[in-house]
């Protein structure tokens, strides 16, 4: 795999959408990309940010320490969602941990390239903001849901949301979720047990809402039953 990214490409990710096919160019040759083995930490919590990543393949997981040693999930990312851009651009110590949940290779843009883009990209930075709001939201609802819905509800509706951000149709009209979701993860992502969500899923699987293959990917079957189960 070559180590540095065709800037072709590079326009295609959120982040350089509309930027000049000349600065897109210079671009790939300031940052390079890497592949990562599952279970490998990228980023670790309250380490200065030196550098942002962009997910080219694979899933990670973003995740805070608690005082008693567990572990509270923000958020899982795949293709095309970009780390680390916080502490890179104010300058303060990472937030969070960012650790990989399968093989991923991800593109990294150093502190010192990132800013000079920032201030001179204008259409970047457009992007970067519309990136960061679309999470806010995701966010907000996340949080809306553990406060108003049941187990059932949190699931469907974490499910519907990757649906939506990362599905890809298939030829049945069924949508198929591309990122590697274990019963812990999203049980730490709901805020409910393993025990709890395992449930909910074969709940789930026998009224063929949904199916679950052997790498933990999930298709939605029934969107619209899913649906019923957030309101």
């Amino acid at each position: 795999m070559a180590r540095y990214m065709d800037s072709n490409m590079l326009g295609e990710l959120a982040l350089f959408q509309g930027v000049e096919s000349q600065q897109l160019e210079q671009l790939s040759r300031l940052m390079h990309r890497k592949t990562f083995a599952a279970g490998t930490p990228i980023i670790a919590a309250e380490e200065p940010g030196d550098a942002a990543y962009i997910i080219l393949s694979g899933t990670v997981k973003i995740h805070a320490e608690q005082p008693d040693g567990s572990i509270v999930i923000l958020s899982i990312l795949g293709a095309g969602e970009i780390v680390g851009e916080m502490s890179v651009v104010d300058n303060i110590g990472r937030s969070a941990t960012v650790v990989t949940l399968e093989s991923s290779t991800l593109l990294a843009i150093n502190r010192e390239v990132f800013d000079r883009c920032l201030q001179t990209m204008p259409v970047m930075t457009y992007n970067l903001v519309r990136i960061l709001s679309r999470r806010l939201r995701i966010s907000g609802a996340q949080v809306q849901a553990i406060a108003t819905l049941d187990v059932f509800g949190r699931v469907a509706r974490q499910l519907l949301t990757f649906a939506q951000e990362y599905g890809q149709p298939t030829r049945d009209k069924e949508i198929l979720i591309p990122l590697r979701l274990t019963q812990s993860d999203l049980a730490d992502l709901v805020g409910a047990s393993r025990v709890r969500v395992n449930q909910v899923l074969v709940f789930f699987k026998q009224q063929q809402y949904i199916a679950v293959d052997s790498d933990n990917r999930i298709t939605i079957l029934d969107s619209e039953s899913l649906l019923q189960r957030c309101q």
